[in-house]
């Protein structure tokens, strides 16, 4: 390998012997300077020996002897150790501080080794130096596996710097995580397992040196242009392991595009990952059969930036999804076809070039591979269907056949029980009503319900922008600022709406409807006895005042929401304000952000689930409440769902008359009796003037 041949010329005789050469000339330069040298290495070790080799679990001898530099005395290194200095510090024979200068016998590796990634030689103090990598004492050939760089342990050796989080966060071009996932990946996996030839750090991040030999002490960054990890380079940086592989890609039109320059070109790595490469087989991997489409080749082929510059036709994702082979592997089919069963893998040609397995000609052996024996024809049908029809006339014709049948079927259920449902609605105007709100309650409820409505639609088409039903309503150009203007108006809309709400609960009006409004003890009773009603426990339901429970839990809920909303809303809508001139930090602002949010999903769904439930589809309720609409509701709706409410006048639709009957009732199976008999008398409630009805079809 790369490490291999670097330190096998450092332990080459012609080296050996230069490197001493060069310390017998220099000898005598030094002892006359200093004095005599600390040469020999038993001198060293009687004080470094011990922990030395305890650390490595040798003996003196061994670990001296076994090291690549066995044959070089201490001060071949530590030049600046020198004997009779030992009176000047305390008895010890050199300073603490011990240079050693590796250049001076590793010259090529010394030239090649001026970056580190991004990082400079003597320009940042966190660049690793020699011994970071190869050991400082321990040093042994790359071919010994004791060795620190040796083939499978360099993700070791690796690791100490690119999994520090220290230097991770000082230098943001470090990968998170590489050497986890690079053992997790076929490569890591096949060198834990001892397997020399699998790619290790050194082999894919090695660039050449001045000599044209790659070196590990040549790591540069990817923004390098000769580095090995450039986005252009990588082909054939893959390639060293995998020839075959690389020389179909430099023919397929990805490689060609990449050739020439185009950064948006596809490489390996756009397809497999980079240090976390992992079996095609494997569910994770983004070239399963099962991830191919939509993970590797989708957002290339979705993007319409790219479609349009290189003239690519766009829906291919969604007319794959939608064919036969698309639906079987929704399905979990991993041998249905998918892109490259069909395109190639890595030589993937346009339809034009004869060499291309969907070449006209070619498409009987490229569809023979699952269909033996396709005949010519059938092999010629189109895959990818356009987006306004199918891959055969026949399959148009019966396309077109279930979209009329689907529209005339639906559309008569539709027609049939929205009649019955119109009729319903129709019939409430002839029965008897009683007032449940005023006038000014019903303007009240309308402004509401209307802000509410366009301030969810145009609140969540903001975040849901790509969606078809955002496209379909707001599709015009500029319509991201009108939808901003829409929900901004709505929400003063709101806001006016509330502060009127707040004013009417000081009029004599307001006053009832906030008292009546306000929990009481009773509600825990109804609760209790509504909860025993849906177990089955008790016969009758609870007999509600004019507001039950779930009613008064809407409202609170209801202004504690606006609340909120204005209060987020608000901040949102003027947020340099608040950051420029209050000194908001921007995080509170975010965490505003998700409060507008989280809590319009509350009340949207809160809507959805209790309020239409209770004013809709609710047994006894059903087609409608229709006091939402003018304020009114059916006597018998009223008497049902408020047994025990005020008194109301009631008015007969087509009679001048009216007349007040209690809506109490002793007892649900008098209930009925009761309102047939209807009595007139005129009840005050709180100052609050109600209406009921005087004929009633029953409870």
């Amino acid at each position: 390998m790369i490490s291999t041949r670097s330190i096998a010329r450092q332990n080459s005789l012609p080296t050996r012997l230069l490197c001493t050469f060069r310390w017998l000339i220099f000898l005598p330069v030094f002892a006359a300077n200093a004095g005599a040298l600390a040469a020999e290495p038993d001198t060293c070790i009687t004080c470094h020996g011990d922990a030395l080799a305890k650390s490595m679990n040798r003996t003196r001898a061994e670990l001296l002897k076994e090291s690549v530099h066995s044959s070089l005395e201490c001060t071949s290194c530590h030049q600046d150790v020198r004997a009779g200095d030992e009176k000047r510090t305390n008895g010890k024979i050199h300073s603490p501080s011990v240079a050693v200068n590796c250049a001076d016998c590793h010259e090529d590796e010394a030239k090649a080794y001026v970056k580190h990634g991004r990082l400079e030689v003597g320009n940042n103090p966190d660049l690793p130096k020699c011994w970071s990598c190869h050991g400082s004492h321990d040093i042994f050939p790359s071919s010994d596996h004791r060795s620190s760089v040796y083939h499978s342990n360099m993700p070791n050796t690796c690791r100490s710097c690119h999994t520090n989080v220290d230097l991770v966060k000082k230098h943001i071009n470090l990968r998170e995580k590489p050497i986890e996932m690079y053992e997790g990946s076929v490569h890591g996996r096949a060198t834990g397992n001892v397997l020399h030839g699998a790619a290790a750090c050194q082999d894919c991040h090695a660039a050449a040196d001045a000599k044209g030999h790659q070196t590990a002490h040549r790591i540069l960054s990817p923004s390098d242009p000769q580095s090995t990890t450039n986005h252009f380079n990588i082909p054939g940086t893959c390639g060293k392991c995998h020839a075959e592989i690389a020389r179909q890609y430099g023919e397929s039109t990805h490689g060609q595009y990449a050739a020439r320059g185009e950064s948006d070109a596809p490489v390996c790595t756009n397809c497999h990952g980079e240090h976390g490469i992992v079996s095609p087989k494997d569910a994770s991997s983004p070239v399963n059969a099962m991830n191919v489409a939509q993970e590797t080749c989708a957002p290339c082929h979705e993007s319409e930036l790219l479609n349009e510059k290189y003239g690519l036709p766009g829906g291919r994702l969604a007319s794959y999804i939608d064919s036969y082979h698309g639906l079987k592997s929704k399905a979990g089919d991993v041998r249905v076809a998918n892109c490259a069963s069909c395109h190639g893998a890595h030589r993937i040609l346009p339809s034009s070039d004869a060499r291309s397995s969907i070449h006209p000609d070619n498409l009987p052996v490229t569809c023979g591979k699952c269909h033996p024996g396709i005949g010519a024809g059938l092999a010629q049908a189109k895959i990818h269907r356009s987006e306004k029809g199918l891959r055969s006339t026949w399959a148009g014709i019966f396309r077109i056949f279930y979209l009329v049948l689907i529209f005339a079927t639906i559309g008569f259920m539709l027609l049939h029980n929205g009649a019955d449902w119109l009729r319903a609605v129709r019939q409430m105007k002839s029965v008897t009503y009683v007032r449940r709100l005023s006038a000014n309650e019903t303007a009240q409820h309308w402004v509401l319900a209307i802000s509410f409505t366009v301030l969810v639609i145009s609140g969540f088409s903001l975040r849901f922008s790509e969606a078809a039903w955002v496209k379909f309503l707001f599709g015009w150009k500029g319509g991201f600022v009108a939808r901003g203007i829409i929900h901004r108006v709505a929400a003063v809309v709101m806001i006016v709406g509330a502060l009127w709400h707040m004013l009417y609960w000081f009029t004599r009006d307001g006053r009832t409807w906030l008292r009546d409004m306000w929990a009481a003890k009773a509600d825990v009773r109804h609760f209790r006895e509504n909860i025993a009603y849906f177990l089955g426990r008790r016969q009758h339901a609870p007999r509600f005042g004019r507001f039950s429970y779930m009613e008064k839990m809407e409202y609170w809920a209801l202004i504690w929401g606006t609340i909120v909303m204005v209060a987020t809303g608000t901040m949102l809508w003027f947020d340099n304000l608040f950051i420029d001139q209050w000194g908001i930090p921007k995080g509170f602002l975010d965490v505003m952000l998700v409060i507008h949010y989280y809590e319009a999903w509350l009340a949207f769904l809160a809507i959805v689930v209790w309020h239409l439930y209770g004013t809709l589809f609710k047994p006894g309720v059903y087609p409608m409440n229709p006091a939402w609409i003018t304020g009114k509701m059916p006597k018998s709706m009223y008497l049902h769902e408020h047994a025990d409410g005020p008194h109301l006048r009631s008015h007969v639709p087509g009679s001048s008359t009216d007349e007040v009957v209690a809506s109490m009732q002793p007892k649900p199976a008098m209930a009925q009796t009761i309102a047939e008999k209807s009595t007139s008398r005129r009840v005050a409630d709180g100052g609050v003037e109600l209406v009921e009805t005087g004929v009633s079809d029953g409870t």
